[in-house]
C-alpha cells in the first residue's frame, strides 16, 4: 500500500453541481424563478481565467515599460460564465435572442438587474470556495 493512499484520486470527494435562481425576471409558468445549474471549476481553469484577465499597460512617463493590470470585473464575469451549466451560455440561438455573441455578454443580458448580478457574484464566489468575495478583497486592498 502506498504511503499516499489517502491522497489518491479515488479518495477525492466529487463536488456536486448546485442550482440557484440567478434572476427573478425569468420565471416558469407558475411564476417561480428559473433555477440555473452551476458546477465547480478546477484550480487550473481558475488560473487560466485569471491569466486571461491580465493586461499589459504602459507605465506613465516611462516609454517601453509595462506592468500587469488585473481586470477583476472581467475575471468575475468569466468565472460565473464558466460555472454555469444550465442555461447553456454558449448556445448560439440563446445568444442570438439577446443580440450578443459571447457567454459573458449573454450572462449580463440574462441577469441585467445590478442587485441580482451582485448577489450572483457572491453566490458563485462562495460556491467556488472563496469565503470572502473577490469584491470585498479589492475593497480591502484599496483601504
Amino acid at each position: 500500500m502506498s504511503k499516499f493512499a489517502k491522497f489518491m484520486k479515488a479518495n477525492k470527494v466529487v463536488k456536486e453541481n448546485e442550482k440557484y435562481a440567478a434572476t427573478n425576471s425569468l420565471c416558469d409558468e407558475s411564476g417561480k424563478p428559473l433555477l440555473w445549474e452551476f458546477r465547480h471549476i478546477s484550480s487550473k481553469e481558475n488560473e487560466e481565467l485569471r491569466e486571461s484577465c491580465m493586461k499589459e499597460v504602459q507605465v506613465t512617463g516611462k516609454p517601453g515599460i509595462y506592468r500587469q493590470k488585473f481586470k477583476s470585473s472581467d475575471y468575475i464575469k468569466k468565472m460565473i460564465a464558466a460555472s454555469v451549466v444550465y442555461p447553456d451560455l454558449y448556445d448560439a440561438e440563446l445568444q442570438d435572442s439577446y443580440g450578443v455573441q459571447t457567454p459573458e455578454d449573454l450572462l449580463l443580458a440574462l441577469v441585467d438587474d445590478p442587485g441580482e448580478y451582485s448577489e450572483l457574484m457572491s453566490y458563485v464566489q462562495k460556491f467556488q470556495g472563496f469565503d470572502i468575495s473577490f469584491s470585498d478583497k479589492v475593497d480591502e486592498a484599496k483601504n
